[in-house]
């Protein structure tokens, strides 16, 4: 009986934190349903309303909540994955790995700069300043036990920089880029829709269960894209041309920004904005030193290759792959060669990073304690 009071008590707090999601998404801001939903969400625990028992109770939601949010995020991301994008890898396998390697470096020197400059301990730091992407980075520092609150503000901060940068870049620039095809994004209703769809789920369920049996980091939405993602490949080989062709409506995406920004605001109370004035100060001025660090090598990458410089900026940009292929649409950008980048870029940092910064953080605490 309880178990359901509890279930109904999620429910409401899920719906009541989504009218923020409602309210911010006319905004036009990146990630507003789940950017919203967060923000509301710990409005309401901060307040701990008697109606929701479990918040007075400082457990946050069912963890059965945020694995359905990664899960659903995971397919989204694997279903970018296709045979064009292995042709660009190979075709700029050099670049892409320099790429890697220098954000990777960057992200821990902008993480570093942030814990030595603000309040933040040095997980919520590391985990801030990597570009992940807004969905990803917050839901994976909640994991470990970093503060996803201030992770999602310095992430927010930065992919709003990000996204209204470089279209005023392009625009200054008047950079000449090729008109790129694709697909209407709009799902229909048909039975090989909805049968390829179940396989992706299938496929997706499989990857995380075998990455939490691995132990992969944020198996729900790490395992969930690689599963999705292998099964997104194979299926051109045995459905023809109706690869792509899931039914996967905007609504679910929606839906999961929901889930995973109100999971994130179930855990916030006002004791984390102490001191947080200044850590948006200095989330900012390192996020901007990332972003020009990115764009200058940008710039060197267009001028080595016949990659437009506006492609390579939201290749390289620190931003994630939904923001920058939304981005890359709309700035007739090779949309192929950006959701490649920053979908190997996603890889890399989810299953390379989060030991990196454990071992980081736990000599720091070694080192502090002696």
């Amino acid at each position: 009986m309880q178990k359901l009071q509890i279930l109904k008590q999620n429910i409401f707090y899920i719906l009541l934190s989504s009218l923020g999601g409602i309210t911010l998404s006319f905004s036009g801001i990146p990630m507003a349903w789940m950017l919203g939903s967060l923000f509301l969400a710990s409005v309401l625990s901060s307040l701990h309303l008697k109606e929701l028992k479990f918040q007075r109770e400082n457990k946050g939601l069912n963890p059965f909540w945020p694995q359905i949010g990664q899960l659903i995020l995971g397919i989204q991301l694997g279903q970018n994955f296709n045979l064009s994008i292995m042709d660009t890898l190979e075709d700029y396998f050099l670049i892409i790995i320099i790429m890697l390697i220098s954000s990777i470096a960057m992200a821990i020197l902008s993480g570093i700069m942030l814990w030595r400059f603000s309040k933040v301990n040095m997980m919520t730091s590391l985990f801030g300043t990597t570009p992940g992407g807004i969905s990803a980075m917050p839901t994976i520092a909640d994991e470990v036990g970093a503060n996803a609150f201030i992770v999602s503000i310095i992430q927010t901060i930065r992919v709003l920089l990000v996204v209204s940068l470089i279209p005023i870049i392009s625009g200054v620039i008047n950079t000449p880029s090729v008109l790129i095809a694709t697909k209407s994004s709009l799902s229909t209703f048909s039975s090989n829709g909805f049968l390829l769809t179940g396989i992706l789920i299938i496929g997706a369920c499989l990857g995380a269960k075998a990455g939490k049996r691995i132990k992969f980091p944020a198996p729900w939405l790490v395992g969930s894209m690689l599963g999705a993602g292998m099964i997104h490949l194979l299926c051109p080989l045995y459905f023809a041309d109706s690869a792509g062709s899931a039914y996967w409506p905007q609504e679910i995406i929606i839906f999961a920004q929901i889930l995973i920004g109100t999971n994130i605001g179930s855990r916030v109370n006002f004791g984390m904005f102490k001191g947080i004035g200044q850590t948006i100060l200095v989330g900012l001025l390192s996020s901007l030193c990332l972003i020009v660090s990115m764009m200058a090598f940008s710039f060197l990458i267009s001028k080595l290759t016949h990659i437009s410089f506006v492609t390579c900026m939201l290749a390289f940009a620190p931003g994630g792959v939904a923001e920058m292929a939304t981005t890359a649409i709309a700035l007739h950008a090779d949309t192929t060669f950006v959701v490649a980048v920053q979908s190997l870029r996603l890889i890399s940092i989810l299953t390379i990073l989060p030991p990196i910064f454990r071992f980081l953080n736990n000599h720091n605490i070694k080192s502090f304690q002696r």
